[in-house]
């Protein structure tokens, strides 16, 4: 699959006239070569030509791994802390005639290093290389997929083992080491996000990252979770209510879960991305709660937890089979509460397939 990828981006490369992409530690450089390299201020990563040919860029201190995955017939720009990158980048940008050229950099390449970078190489024009690898990362393989369901399906076991931990009197930062715990010891190879655990009004903020708050009786707490499994993410989200829910916010959940429905309903191919944001959208809207919903129906998902396709108004991306993405709709009244419910959906021929089994109906715990 690997050795598909690389061809499949020399092949893109060509199309798109360019002469050569600079992949730095990313997701794009574990999808296309398998390497998942620490993210340190050192500068490397791989680059990949137009004509099929590669070399690394490899600080010694990550030699040996670089080695073991790229293999000895990848060729390596060698350089050590104490003299920099710049002369030996130099150097192999020669050999390899890229001098005035044009070539593109991902989102793996720290700014301050492109700059310096093009200092060194005068000539050379750079682009931005994103669009490149992430329209090959948009439709998944039969293999990408069933890695998809298996780590959705370990998210479901972990939650499910979370539930009575779950009470009055907990931390949100316990529960949400709880959960990374379970997520790990049900098989996932770590997380893909860092968990949300959101409890009574700290869960009108979308993306909460406190910890501090004590879960009381009554509070609806929102967990927004992931894990990897062999490089493929999941991303899931329940909102439980702690021993009681009030008759406003079991009115406010019904239409969370009627919209969550109605945009995985509307899921299929040939729909665009706005569709199914508009489904979800016109529900919330409809009860009167449009203006607590604040953030786009969902996103991609595969190597990386956030990718395209990106479900949102004024997206006509067409929707096709192969397609991964969350259905994320949400109420956020500030001060009072946040509701979310999320799945993974997969585009098939049949629709959109839910990748998550736990149930969505509220929960008291």
């Amino acid at each position: 699959m690997l050795k598909d990828h690389l061809q499949n981006l020399a092949e893109r490369l060509r199309l798109q006239k360019l002469d050569a992409i600079v992949l730095g530690p990313s997701p794009d450089l574990q999808y296309l070569a398998g390497l998942s390299l620490f993210d340190d201020e050192r500068f490397k990563g791989l680059v990949v030509l137009s004509d099929g040919r590669m070399f690394s860029i490899v600080p010694r201190l990550y030699r040996e791994q670089m080695e073991t995955v790229l293999g000895p017939e990848c060729p390596e720009c060698l350089w050590d802390d104490s003299e920099g990158f710049l002369e030996k980048v130099t150097a192999v940008w020669k050999d390899f005639g890229l001098q005035g050229k044009v070539v593109a950099v991902n989102d793996g390449i720290r700014a301050v290093d492109l700059i310096d970078l093009e200092r060194s190489v005068p000539g050379t024009r750079f682009v931005n290389g994103h669009p490149v690898v992430e329209a090959m990362r948009l439709v998944k393989s039969p293999e990408e997929m069933e890695l998809l369901r298996k780590a959705a399906r370990i998210a479901d076991e972990a939650f499910t083992a979370l539930l009575p931990f779950i009470r009055p009197g907990v931390r949100e930062g316990e529960v949400a080491r709880k959960l990374e715990d379970l997520l790990v010891e049900k098989g996932a190879d770590g997380l893909s996000f860092t968990t949300i655990v959101a409890s009574g009004p700290n869960g009108s903020n979308p993306h909460y990252m406190g910890s501090g708050r004590v879960l009381s009786e009554g509070d609806p707490v929102v967990i927004d979770f992931g894990c990897t499994y062999r490089g493929y993410c999941s991303d899931t989200t329940r909102t439980v209510f702690v021993g009681r829910a009030s008759e406003e916010d079991r009115a406010i959940y019904r239409v969370v879960l009627e919209a969550n429905l109605a945009g995985e309903a509307a899921v299929r191919a040939g729909a665009t991305a706005q569709d199914v944001d508009r489904a979800t959208r016109s529900v919330i809207e409809k009860a009167g709660y449009g203006e607590y919903f604040i953030n786009r129906t969902g996103h991609g998902i595969g190597v990386a937890v956030h990718e395209a396709p990106y479900i949102m108004e004024g997206n006509l991306q067409e929707l096709g089979k192969g397609m991964a993405f969350s259905v994320e709709p949400g109420i956020y009244i500030p001060g009072r509460l946040g509701i979310r419910i999320e799945d993974i959906v997969l585009v098939t021929d049949k629709g959109g397939e839910p990748l998550s089994a736990f149930p969505k109906d509220l929960a008291i715990v």
